[in-house]
């Protein structure tokens, strides 16, 4: 009993000191990117009324990888999907090594280095900025729509285009398509796949916070490239939506750099004039950003 009192009053005392080091700046950042991301999953969620239209860019696809000889995806999904192990660790890579392990990462890196947190969060905000755009420009179905939305536009497919199995749904039994998730999902958001755009951001951070530490850069490589086989047979997404992926997210990056560059200085200065930033010392000498 006194062993449990004991333990209680450590996590008590560990949870206040904690608060007491929380400072206006870290309230601010922690609202300002948990609204990014809600307005991104409510925008994204939002342009779903276009089905015909994703339909047929999604054929476009096809027909531009048939053309660049790449559409793999029926082939590389038939190759695993009896196998229920390499089917479930496609499911679990789609699911848990995505939003998860960014949040993970960037909760890491905000306590670790400010600087290059900045950076990689501002990457990310960026090309989902980017992606949101696209998705409202270009909706495209994922593979494992293409046979339900053929039916309903009474479309007969090719017989490679009719084998598509939507594995979360059959194996996983829960994820983005979930009921749950409803609201924040845009079943026409294939192109950019911001899941392997992502995730190539992730490798890029963990090589560039860890570059000291060379065994870590493995990781770095390894979670793009699982993500990307990962996305592919799970008919989530095709070859040239990783392509795109990985266009946009080198375009935020790009962003992120040029507003360390040129716009965070001054930016800077001026938010410490505000009287309402107020805090102690150490807080205004800090960039708001």
């Amino acid at each position: 009993m006194e062993g449990e009192k004991s333990t209680q009053g450590a996590l008590v005392a560990l949870l206040r000191q904690v608060i007491r080091r929380i400072g206006r700046r870290d309230l601010l950042e922690a609202a300002l990117v948990a609204l990014a991301f809600l307005l991104y999953f409510l925008v994204r969620g939002s342009v779903i009324d276009r089905p015909h239209d994703a339909f047929q860019n999604a054929l476009d696809v096809i027909d531009a990888q048939k053309w660049l000889g790449i559409f793999w995806e029926p082939d590389m999904q038939d190759w695993i999907i009896d196998n229920r192990f390499l089917v479930q660790a496609s499911n679990y890579v789609y699911f848990w090594l995505h939003f998860p392990l960014i949040i993970v990462f960037g909760l890491v890196l905000y306590v670790a280095d400010r600087h290059k947190y900045t950076v990689m969060r501002d990457a990310f905000l960026a090309s989902g900025a980017v992606s949101l755009i696209i998705y409202g420009l270009y909706p495209v179905a994922p593979p494992r729509l293409l046979l339900g939305l053929a039916e309903e536009f009474k479309v007969v497919l090719d017989a490679d285009l009719q084998s598509f199995v939507d594995t979360m749904n059959v194996h996983l039994g829960y994820g983005y398509q979930a009921q749950s998730m409803q609201p924040f999902v845009n079943p026409y958001a294939a192109m950019p796949s911001l899941h392997f755009g992502w995730d190539f951001l992730l490798g890029i951070g963990i090589i560039w916070a860890f570059r000291r530490y060379p065994f870590v850069w493995p990781l770095g490589v390894a979670l793009p490239v699982m993500q990307l086989l990962a996305i592919v047979v799970t008919a989530n997404h095709y070859f040239l939506d990783a392509f795109a992926g990985m266009g946009v997210a080198l375009l935020g990056l790009a962003i992120a750099v040029a507003l360390q560059r040129w716009a965070y200085a001054p930016l800077g200065r001026l938010v410490r004039r505000l009287p309402w930033v107020g805090g102690s010392e150490e807080e205004q000498g800090r960039s708001p950003v």
